[in-house]
């Protein structure tokens, strides 16, 4: 890393992004700033709905922020055009929620996909960089399979494969371990950890699972509310007294996340009918 290179790969600041809606904007991030490492793996935790899918689209461009700056490499992604938004995606690799593979091309040409697509290497070489990367997740010998005959977990592993085929500086990974059985969740674990350190990336991963999240992250960040309820290394985080963390990071049913959705008493619901809902039913 040049020592010029700021320390954070990606920072936020003071951004808010809403979502359009029938009655008025849906507030997702309310004036947050946070900063990504760089070289670090960082963790998106929080409950459902809280925007941590939301700040990896935001990184790539995919959606605009309304206000606040999003600096990756130093530049304010808010501000780019479709030129330079194309450039920066080049720099980082994704990993789809259940990896997004093309059905109809072979784990190889899934793989070497990014590679034709973005540069004029030979062939030769192409076939040498997807099988060094299918090589790095397990999977060079599936290279000749259709996803139709690979398990999840390879298929997440193969979507990886595919993230780093450009050597990225970036790699997002949007719930990376959400319906894998414990021996491929270990293994998607620790290819994220190996991944990062060996080839020297930045990571980001949204996850709710906390023992292998703590386990491989070096920053944790717990939205709630459009807010960052807290953030810090695993340990850091799991010593939170906030109570909405507290509750996350055990696991409770009860707390400032409730189990019932707000609504009338118990005693006005089961109640007596009005009268024009029993007008109602007896015309019915």
């Amino acid at each position: 890393m040049p020592d010029s290179a700021p320390s954070s790969l990606v920072e936020f600041k003071h951004l808010t992004f809403a979502y359009p809606g029938v009655q008025g904007e849906r507030v997702i991030l309310d004036d947050i700033s946070l900063s990504v490492p760089r070289g670090k793996v960082t963790a998106l935790m929080g409950a459902s709905g809280g925007g941590k899918t939301t700040i990896l689209r935001l990184i790539g461009g995919q959606i605009r922020a309304q206000r606040g700056e999003l600096l990756f490499d130093g530049q304010d992604v808010t501000r780019m055009d479709q030129e330079q938004i194309y450039a920066a995606r080049r720099r980082m690799g994704m990993l789809f929620q259940f990896g997004a593979l093309f059905a109809d091309l072979s784990v190889y040409e899934n793989v070497a996909f990014p590679l034709h697509e973005h540069t004029d290497l030979p062939e030769a070489l192409i076939r040498d960089i997807v099988l060094m990367k299918l090589n790095a997740v397990g999977l060079r010998g599936a290279r000749d399979l259709m996803p139709s005959e690979v398990s999840g977990g390879m298929a997440r592993r193969i979507a990886l494969a595919r993230a780093i085929a450009l050597d990225p500086e970036l790699v997002m990974y949007d719930e990376p371990f959400s319906g894998l059985d414990p021996i491929s969740l270990g293994t998607a674990a620790r290819l994220i950890r190996h991944l990062n350190d060996a080839m020297g990336l930045t990571s980001i991963f949204v996850s709710h699972e906390l023992e292998q999240t703590f386990a491989v992250a070096d920053h944790v960040i717990i939205l709630a509310n459009g807010k960052i309820a807290t953030e810090g290394t695993p340990e850091q985080v799991r010593k939170s007294t906030d109570p909405l963390v507290y509750q996350y990071v055990n696991a409770l049913p009860d707390g400032p996340v409730q189990f019932h959705y707000p609504g009338v008493s118990v005693e006005d619901d089961f109640g007596p009918l009005p009268k024009a809902a029993r007008q109602r039913g007896a015309v019915s």
